[in-house]
Protein backbone atom coordinates (compact mmCIF):
# COMPACT_ATOMS: atom_id res chain seq x y z
CA UNK A 1 0.00 0.00 0.00
CA UNK A 2 2.69 2.38 0.87
CA UNK A 3 4.53 1.25 -2.26
CA UNK A 4 2.36 2.16 -4.45
CA UNK A 5 1.27 5.27 -3.25
CA UNK A 6 5.07 6.54 -2.93
CA UNK A 7 4.99 5.62 -7.03
CA UNK A 8 1.92 7.30 -7.56
CA UNK A 9 3.61 10.43 -5.74
CA UNK A 10 6.54 9.74 -7.84
CA UNK A 11 5.14 9.56 -11.18
CA UNK A 12 2.83 12.46 -10.28
CA UNK A 13 5.86 14.64 -9.65
CA UNK A 14 8.02 13.41 -12.56
CA UNK A 15 5.58 14.07 -15.58
CA UNK A 16 4.63 18.03 -15.37
CA UNK A 17 8.85 18.27 -14.82
CA UNK A 18 9.14 16.48 -18.40
CA UNK A 19 8.17 19.31 -20.61
CA UNK A 20 8.46 20.71 -24.25
CA UNK A 21 10.24 24.01 -24.69
CA UNK A 22 8.82 25.99 -27.70
CA UNK A 23 11.37 28.14 -29.51
CA UNK A 24 9.67 31.60 -29.32
CA UNK A 25 12.85 33.78 -29.82
CA UNK A 26 12.79 32.52 -33.23
CA UNK A 27 10.00 34.84 -34.11
CA UNK A 28 11.97 37.81 -33.51
CA UNK A 29 15.24 36.64 -35.32
CA UNK A 30 16.19 38.06 -38.54
CA UNK A 31 14.43 36.15 -41.15
CA UNK A 32 16.74 34.48 -43.59
CA UNK A 33 16.65 34.87 -47.52
CA UNK A 34 14.07 33.04 -48.87
CA UNK A 35 12.56 32.13 -51.78
CA UNK A 36 9.78 34.67 -52.37
CA UNK A 37 6.08 33.63 -53.41
CA UNK A 38 5.02 33.70 -57.30
CA UNK A 39 8.88 32.13 -57.93
CA UNK A 40 9.17 30.12 -60.63
CA UNK A 41 11.10 26.65 -59.63
CA UNK A 42 14.03 27.61 -62.33
CA UNK A 43 14.05 31.01 -60.81
CA UNK A 44 14.36 29.52 -57.51
CA UNK A 45 17.17 27.00 -58.54
CA UNK A 46 18.94 29.88 -60.56
CA UNK A 47 19.02 31.95 -57.11
CA UNK A 48 19.60 29.01 -54.76
CA UNK A 49 20.85 26.03 -56.69
CA UNK A 50 19.49 22.77 -56.94
CA UNK A 51 17.44 20.99 -53.77
CA UNK A 52 19.54 18.57 -51.62
CA UNK A 53 16.47 16.66 -52.38
CA UNK A 54 13.07 16.39 -54.32
CA UNK A 55 10.35 15.00 -52.30
CA UNK A 56 7.34 13.55 -54.20
CA UNK A 57 5.26 15.48 -55.52
CA UNK A 58 1.34 15.24 -54.04
CA UNK A 59 -2.07 16.04 -55.39
CA UNK A 60 -2.88 16.32 -58.98
CA UNK A 61 -5.72 13.51 -58.76
CA UNK A 62 -8.37 16.15 -60.30
CA UNK A 63 -7.92 19.13 -62.15
CA UNK A 64 -9.06 20.99 -59.11
CA UNK A 65 -6.08 19.22 -57.09
CA UNK A 66 -2.96 21.13 -58.09
CA UNK A 67 0.09 18.84 -57.71
CA UNK A 68 2.12 19.99 -54.84
CA UNK A 69 6.35 19.46 -54.95
CA UNK A 70 8.70 19.96 -52.34
CA UNK A 71 12.23 21.03 -52.42
CA UNK A 72 14.24 20.70 -49.72
CA UNK A 73 17.24 23.35 -48.88
CA UNK A 74 19.48 22.89 -45.54
CA UNK A 75 17.86 26.04 -44.01
CA UNK A 76 14.18 25.43 -45.83
CA UNK A 77 11.42 23.70 -47.55
CA UNK A 78 10.04 24.93 -51.07
CA UNK A 79 6.38 24.17 -51.73
CA UNK A 80 5.29 24.86 -55.43
CA UNK A 81 1.54 24.84 -56.44
CA UNK A 82 2.59 23.38 -60.22
CA UNK A 83 5.63 25.29 -60.50
CA UNK A 84 5.38 28.28 -58.69
CA UNK A 85 6.48 29.01 -54.91
CA UNK A 86 3.28 29.08 -52.80
CA UNK A 87 5.29 28.85 -49.76
CA UNK A 88 9.02 28.57 -47.96
CA UNK A 89 8.95 26.86 -44.32
CA UNK A 90 12.15 27.06 -41.64
CA UNK A 91 13.26 23.47 -41.23
CA UNK A 92 13.87 22.09 -37.79
CA UNK A 93 17.35 21.75 -36.36
CA UNK A 94 16.46 18.82 -34.83
CA UNK A 95 13.96 16.31 -34.99
CA UNK A 96 12.72 16.82 -31.59
CA UNK A 97 12.14 21.02 -32.15
CA UNK A 98 9.28 21.77 -31.33
CA UNK A 99 9.67 25.02 -34.13
CA UNK A 100 11.48 26.45 -36.60
CA UNK A 101 15.12 26.38 -37.12
CA UNK A 102 17.55 29.14 -36.02
CA UNK A 103 18.26 31.75 -38.14
CA UNK A 104 22.05 31.53 -38.07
Amino acid sequence: MLRAALLGLIVAVALPVQADTLLIERVGAEPAAVPARGLSSAEVQARYGAPSSRLEPRGGQKAQWPTINRWVYPAFTVYFERDRVIDVVANKAVASELGPKPAR
